[in-house]
Order: C-alpha cells, then structure tokens, then sequence
C-alpha cells in the first residue's frame, strides 16, 4: 500500500501558492484495509477515507468508465489493482495530475510540471470530453491563476468547443453550474472564466443573457470601453478587487446591466430604462440556477437602484430613504454596503477609470447609518396609530439624513 499527495496541492505548492485542500491517492489497498488502519469512509460513489489524525482525504485509486450523458454517466472503479498512472490519466488537466510520494519526489507522467512552466491548462486525456463539468473547472481555473499568466492550450480549446456543439453542457445540472460559478466570482479574475466559456460557445448555452451583452455599444463619453459585455467582465474583475472573496457583490456585478441586452438597436448606444428592463432577464438567470435567495436578492436591487446610487447628489433627501427601505435597508443594514460596493465596481470598471474615486458610495454609507441611528423610542409618538407611526419614524429618519447630506457639502 502507497500513498500520494495528489492535485491542488501539489500543483499550488509548485506555484509557489499556500493554502488549499490536501488530497491524498491510494494504491494498493482495499477499502477493509483503510477501515482496518483507522481510516473513517464517506460518500457514496467510490471509496474516499478520512485519516484519523488528520481528517485530511484518501481515496482509492480509481479509472471511470463514461455510461450516459452529463457528469454524472460514469461508472467507477476502485481497487487494489489500480495503478497511479491509471489514476491520474482520469483527471482533468496535467497541471492537477502530478503526484508526490512520500519522499516528497514527483510523479509526472503526463507533463504537467512542462505545463506549469509554460503557464498551459491542457487536458490529461481525450476522455477530457466525457465530463462537461470540466469546462466550468477550466473556466474557473483560468479565474484563479490568469494573474500568473495562464491560458487554455489550444488543442483543449478545440476540445471544449466540440463538447459544447455535441451538447455535453446542456447535460449539466443547474445546481453544478451555479457551484463552479459562485466558485469563479470567489476568485481574483473573474472575466477570465466569462472569456473562456464565451470562447467555447457555453456562455451562450449556461448564460445567454450575458452572452448577448457582448458586440452591444454603451456611450463612449461614459464607457470608453464601448462594449458592453467586455464592460460587465471589467465590472467583475473590480468586484472581487474590492470584495475579495465575496461571491454575492461578484453576482449583482455580473448580473447589474442585464437590460442593455434588450435596448433595440436603433436606440443604441443609449439604452434607456435598462434598469428596470434587466430585472427579468436576472430573476431568469437566478430561477434557473436555483440561486440563494440573499444573492438574488442582492443582484435584483443592484440591477434597479445603480444608477439612482451613480446620480446620488441628485436625490432628493426623501428619496434616499425610501431607495434604503425599497433595498430593505434598515432590516438588512449590510445589504446597502455591499450596494455600494456593487455600484463602485460598475463605476470603476471601465476603460481608464480604474483607479477613480467613486464618492457616492461613501455618501450612500453615511446617509444608511444617519437614518438606522434614529431610535423609534425617542420619537414623540403620543396620540398615533398605525401607519402615523411608521411615517413619523420615516419623517425622523428623513431628518437624520439631510443633516449628514449638509454636513458632507459643508
């Protein structure tokens, strides 16, 4: 029996990257003598262990055998017999088939340290096709590592684009999607993974209605980008800059000008009333992929209220407290910060305006935590019912914000 460290962290460690998963191979063992050496088992599809100590994985080494469409068809097989070789010939991109024994010396059999250096996501094997999960996996690979200079090999590509003209992708379940999409807008680039699946077509089979943001024209006096599908991956890309991490911003950012995909030409490049027209196109989107009810949400309030935050000196003060309350604002105070965050990056993700101030969203702020300081307690509210209490609350409210307004111009 031999173990291997296998994967992300072997290819992380080479990259000189810290942190991650460790996921170990075995070869040369049955799963009575894991259960025997203390290991616990877990799952259900093929024989992982959790190590006693460590709590860290351990697989049997295994091949799959595709049987039926989707990432699911496949049938596996795990025993003593199975080498490392046949092991890591089933894995996707040599980059995540490199292995080290315990000795810490590397077992590379398909190339993947070569890959490395010349910064290649290329597929182990043609059963690369057999998994369209492994387009999303690329995609947001791409997200994580294109700051080091990665891009896809050519031939894998090539590949992606048959998969998708064969319909793998529209095989794959609604629930992985959003995984390996939520997974992507966690990372530093995510319009690398919106580039990837654009160039193999699956944009346009998982999110045709950001797909059809692309070759759409924006003013060129506020976008000097022009292209509103190259603006929406900028948009992406300055999200997880400023909320490194925070899929949710990630998601209102990508769904935020949904809307411009349906101004008729002849209106172009002005693309008036976008955000109201975009809010079915993103509760579509959201209704698909079964997305959580925070992140749909969010993406909802983002695509109707960015350009009321964008012209936020223009608003009356009345209506900056009911463009806090339509958000649910005062009930759910982080939900206008993370607004405000949604709205710097559409801002500031354009052609030459990466580095602008965007004071809006610290205007915004202010005014949020003004209006949630009011204490209904300390209202006089003698002689009201009902609905006059709540609108002397708001009246209260209304105050608290004009004073921080004046303050702030002062």
């Amino acid at each position: 029996m031999k173990t291997y460290l296998v994967g992300g962290a072997v290819r992380d460690r080479l990259l000189g990257r810290s942190g991650g998963d460790r996921d170990h191979v075995v070869v040369g063992a049955t799963p009575e003598q894991m259960l025997a050496a203390g290991f616990k088992q877990v799952g259900s599809d093929f024989p992982v262990f959790l190590h006693p100590q460590t709590g860290e994985e351990y697989a049997l080494a295994r091949t799959e055998r595709k049987t039926a469409p989707g990432y699911r068809g496949f049938v596996v097989h795990a025993d003593a017999s199975v080498t490392l070789d046949e092991d890591l010939a089933r894995r996707d991109f040599s980059i995540n088939a490199i292995a080290e024994d315990e000795s810490g010396a590397i077992v590379d059999p398909h190339g993947g340290l070569r890959d490395l250096e010349a910064r290649l996501l290329r597929h182990v094997s043609p059963a690369f096709a057999e998994d369209p999960v492994r387009i999303l996996r690329g995609a947001r690979f791409l997200a994580r590592f294109a700051g080091l200079g990665f891009r896809m090999a050519p031939d894998t590509l090539e590949l992606m684009r048959a998969m998708v003209a064969a319909g793998e992708v529209d095989a794959l379940v609604p629930e992985r999607v959003w995984q390996e999409l939520k997974r992507a807008l966690e990372e530093a680039t995510p319009s690398a993974f919106l580039g990837l699946l654009r160039d193999c077509g699956a944009l346009q089979r998982l999110l045709p209605e950001v797909d059809a943001l692309f070759g759409v024209p924006q003013r060129v006096e506020f976008h000097p980008e022009v292209d509103t599908g190259l603006h929406t991956q900028m948009v992406c890309d300055m999200a997880a800059r400023l909320a490194p991490g925070n899929a949710r911003v990630g998601f209102a950012a990508l769904m935020h000008d949904l809307g411009k995909a349906l101004t008729p030409p002849e209106q172009w490049p002005k693309h008036i009333n976008h955000e109201h027209g975009g809010l079915d196109p993103v509760r579509a989107v959201c209704a698909r992929y079964k997305v959580p009810n925070d992140y749909r949400e969010l993406a909802v309030i983002a695509c109707r209220e960015h350009l009321n935050v964008h012209r936020f000196d223009e608003l009356r003060d009345e209506t900056v407290h009911d463009l806090i309350a339509r958000c649910d604002g005062f009930r759910q105070p982080a939900r206008i910060a993370e607004l405000a965050l949604v709205c710097e990056a559409d801002k500031r993700g354009r052609k030459g305006l990466q580095e602008s101030e965007y004071p809006q969203a610290a205007k915004l702020l202010a005014a949020h935590r003004a209006a949630c300081a009011v204490d209904a307690a300390q209202l006089d509210l003698a002689g009201l019912e009902g609905p006059q209490i709540g609108e002397a609350l708001r009246r209260a409210r209304i105050v608290a914000i004009r004073r921080v307004r004046q303050h702030s111009s002062e």
